[in-house]
């Protein structure tokens, strides 16, 4: 939180309760946005519900923006924010094992947390696999994983710096990019969508 404000204006340890208010927030928003719901999330990987590429997309893209714009009118010093050295195997890797979860589970670490507040046991259940998968990695981090862990190291790089680009035309290429996934995602789930329409009909005998 600290590159939004001078750290004289409130005190860091306010840090973790602003967090904390931040994320009950979110979480409301994703049981308002139906994204607990298994269906809807893995819709995008079945075609027949865009929404979760369509909101993490915009929201990916209106952080971008809003970040590089307080940067340039010296709102935000982005030089204070914090990323880690990016590991591109590993990372790999990983991305792949976490949506292969989320087709299977329906849910992503996130939007499993609100699941089990309200009450789903499928949610409770995927956690439980997550925990296993964390203190499992732990454990045998020295002996299975850290060379993995440490391979494909590029340093504390962005996208633009690896393109050679400027931030500015690397959001632009992305806007892009974001606005033909859209058209395309919509294209298929409207596909999806009367296949499904006429595999009622037929089965109605219409």
């Amino acid at each position: 939180m600290g590159p939004l404000y001078p750290q004289e204006l409130l005190n860091p340890e306010y840090n973790l309760l602003i967090g904390a208010l931040i994320g009950i927030g979110f979480g409301f928003l994703l049981e308002a946005s139906g994204f607990t719901n298994t269906r809807k999330l893995a819709g995008v990987f079945y075609g027949y519900d865009a929404t979760v590429i369509k909101v993490f997309f915009t929201a990916a893209l209106t952080a971008l923006i809003g970040l590089f714009i307080m940067h340039n009118m010296g709102i935000i010093d982005i030089t204070l924010t914090f990323y880690p050295k990016t590991f591109w195997i590993p990372t790999l890797i990983g991305g792949g094992i976490m949506g292969l979860g989320f087709v299977i589970g329906g849910f992503c670490p996130g939007t499993s947390l609100s699941a089990a507040a309200t009450g789903k046991v499928d949610a409770i259940a995927f956690i439980t696999g997550v925990l296993l998968g964390i203190f499992g990695f732990i454990f045998t981090y020295q002996t299975a994983w850290e060379t993995l862990r440490k391979s494909g190291n590029m340093g504390k790089v962005d996208i633009a710096q690896w393109m050679g680009i400027k931030e500015g035309l690397f959001i632009f290429l992305l806007t892009i990019i974001t606005i033909v996934t859209f058209i395309i995602f919509q294209k298929w789930q409207d596909i999806w969508k009367r296949k499904m329409d006429k595999s009622d009909i037929d089965d109605l005998g219409i």
